[in-house]
């Protein structure tokens, strides 16, 4: 019997191992064109197609729309409550996977709509009006509630938000739905966003949005995402300049003391008189920072004194991220720093900040497509059968040591990166519509519309 089995194994795996490398040698550099060989890739290489990344959105659609219920009940007797004139102060929200009100979700909201403008499909566009029109529902009702049902309810952080955290993602929003909906139940929720952002929150001496946490005197990174959309958008729906001014010097007075010109990254934290300032270039913050930008440029006039220096630092952002993109498309948690782990949602704002930067003309395609290509293909590895997006590092803190960010863990219920992910795919399909993206001499290669690559063969 041993020799039936010694046979086997020869027949099986040895000869087959023998004729492969047999073959491998045989290639040399009369006998094949060697530089046509097909590289080994971790992941997927090469163009992208419309509809393939419309499976991928869809994928996350159908298990975000399971995963976060549109709907509200009794949270004791778990009775649904489908009329929202008849709410009680045991109402909430049906249970789901992830809090239908937190900054990650105002990501979510905000991705939503543009994948159903992108794609035309209005089940994502109906996603974030079903579950913003609930939230003012449930805001309005609360508002004349006893203190202690407010005190255990979600709609709290709306009716009394006390971080920027709270505030600043959910009110870009709730801007960005009344601008599709008209829905004027949000209307205070956002005045009421913006009144903290705006008069509430800590603040250095010069103004800068700061926190006394971890250590006085701190400012986040994270922060510019978590104010300056909202300040942009309210610029653009109050007609008030003042808000597009705060929304600028927040990204100049950050960028002054956080932008490193040296490697083109933000370092995540500062601390007022900390001397020498430790800096880490965590990948998250790197991209909100991204974000916060790419959304005020969005909407600032071109003519505002701060717009041309923002787009600088935009610019110069993008090409310092571009030269840290790892061999797989994915950025690592530490961008820098090519021993820890690659991390996906840093790697989908990226994706989405520079995709959009090439269309609306910011940044230089052929530069930069390539690598919002690499970055898609690798960003569609990591969105699993049940459309969870894996790969996610958990709510960060703020640390001075290098083990804090190496070994934070990762979760398919971090929030963070479900909304960057759709908001790139949703630019991604308009990058590929917009350009002649062709394979040459096997690399992806940007042309003009109607340019005639193959003369460039």
């Amino acid at each position: 019997m041993k020799y039936i089995v010694a046979f086997l194994l020869i027949l099986f795996f040895i000869v087959p191992a023998a004729k492969s490398q047999e073959k491998k040698a045989s290639l040399t550099d009369v006998s094949a064109p060697l530089h046509a060989l097909q590289p080994d890739y971790p992941v997927p290489y090469g163009k992208i197609t419309p509809e393939s990344v419309t499976e991928v959105l869809n994928r996350i659609y159908n298990y975000l729309d399971e995963a976060t219920p549109a709907g509200v009940e009794e949270k004791e007797s778990g009775k649904e409550i489908r009329d929202l004139k008849k709410l009680t102060p045991d109402a909430d929200f049906k249970q789901g996977s992830f809090r239908l009100i937190s900054y990650e979700w105002g990501v979510v909201y905000g991705a939503m709509l543009k994948a159903g403008e992108v794609t035309g499909d209005k089940k994502f566009t109906e996603y974030t009006l079903k579950r913003t029109d609930l939230i003012a529902g449930m805001t309005k009702y609360f508002k004349s509630v006893p203190p202690e049902k407010l005190k255990i309810n979600p709609v709290r952080s709306v009716l009394d938000p006390r971080a920027l955290d709270d505030a600043g993602s959910m009110c870009a929003a709730m801007i960005k739905t009344y601008e599709a909906n008209k829905n004027q139940d949000l209307l205070p929720m956002i005045d009421n966003y913006i009144r903290y952002i705006s008069e509430k929150q800590f603040r250095l001496s010069d103004g800068t949005l700061a926190r006394n946490r971890p250590l006085p005197n701190t400012l986040w990174l994270d922060d510019l995402y978590m104010s300056v959309p909202a300040l942009a958008r309210m610029g653009k729906l109050s007609g008030d300049s003042k808000y597009f001014d705060d929304a600028v010097k927040q990204v100049l007075q950050f960028s002054e003391r956080m932008f490193s010109s040296g490697n083109g990254l933000f370092m995540h934290g500062w601390v007022e008189r900390m001397n020498p300032h430790p800096e880490f270039y965590w990948a998250r913050c790197n991209g909100w920072a991204l974000l916060a930008m790419t959304e005020l440029l969005d909407v600032l006039p071109e003519g505002h004194k701060g717009y041309n220096e923002v787009l600088r630092i935009l610019q110069a952002h993008i090409k310092g991220l571009a030269r840290y993109q790892s061999g797989s498309g994915l950025w690592h948690q530490l961008i820098d720093k090519t021993d820890s782990y690659l991390e996906t949602s840093s790697t989908a704002i990226f994706t989405y900040c520079i995709a959009h930067s090439i269309n609306k003309g910011w940044i230089d395609a052929q530069a930069y497509g390539p690598v919002a290509v690499l970055g898609w293909n690798a960003l569609q590895t990591k969105v699993n059968k049940t459309g969870q997006v894996e790969g996610t590092c958990v709510g960060t803190g703020m640390a001075f040591d290098p083990a804090f960010y190496y070994h934070r863990p990762v979760n398919v219920f971090a929030a963070h990166g479900y909304g960057p992910v759709i908001l790139a795919g949703a630019e991604m399909i308009k990058l590929i519509s917009g350009y002649q993206i062709e394979i040459n001499d096997s690399a992806v290669m940007f042309y003009k519309p109607g340019t005639e690559w193959q003369k460039f063969r």
